[in-house]
């Protein structure tokens, strides 16, 4: 039987685009290491990561480190939160952050080569009230190879560092971050979504110190 032009416009209409893919199926998420440099190191460590909002998120904390699942808002409020909480202590403290979304096979992610990147809104965080230094690499993964294109963004990225005033240099295989820790991770995580839009997959990594009984000047 031929379908009339009416007809064939009318079964057009029926197509049901395909669902936008959730965090979880992107594989968006992080996982951290919150190292406490004082002898109650436990009751900080745990108290910081119950004092946390973990709505709308997934938390999985082992021996290791914590892996944290949601959208990007959502999981670096949480990094925030934790990060500040065990830092309010006065201890000495640093973490090891790993950022990741778009990774093409893992846990609960397996992508099919070649899949279009998806965009995330930037993110904004309030203020920590905590000063911070860190150490940023971002790493533009699946993005052509010896072709592809990968300093670009990552130039950009330590563009709108500097932009946004938490710019203190460069080191071997790092941009030294020093600001609110808040400020931090949003320049960090902006730029890991930047890329993500252009790259599917991509990763970044922090390592972060507060409260440091060593100055910069200390340094030799």
């Amino acid at each position: 039987m031929t379908q009339t032009p009416a007809a064939a416009a009318s079964a057009d209409t029926d197509v049901v685009s395909p669902a936008p893919m959730t965090p979880s199926q992107y594989g968006v998420g992080a996982r951290f290491t919150l190292s406490v440099y004082d002898s109650d190191y436990v009751r900080i460590i745990l108290e910081a990561l119950s004092a946390a909002d973990a709505s709308e998120l997934t938390i999985e904390t082992t021996d290791i480190s914590t892996f944290v699942g949601g959208s990007e808002q959502r999981v670096l409020e949480f990094l925030r939160d934790v990060i500040t909480t065990a830092a309010r202590s006065g201890a000495h403290l640093s973490a090891g952050i790993l950022l990741s979304r778009g990774c093409p096979g893992e846990l609960a992610c397996e992508l099919p080569a070649g899949v279009a990147a998806l965009g995330a809104a930037p993110i904004a965080l309030a203020p920590a009230g905590v000063r911070a230094r860190a150490h940023w690499s971002l790493y533009p993964l699946l993005d052509g190879g010896s072709t592809g294109d990968h300093m670009t963004p990552i130039y950009a990225a330590i563009a709108d560092a500097k932009t946004a005033g938490v710019y203190s240099g460069s080191d071997h295989f790092a941009t030294r971050l020093d600001g609110d820790l808040a400020e931090l991770l949003e320049v960090a995580a902006n730029g890991w979504i930047g890329v993500g839009g252009v790259v599917q997959h991509v990763t970044t990594h922090l390592t972060v110190s507060l409260n440091s009984p060593t100055k910069i000047s200390d340094i030799g």
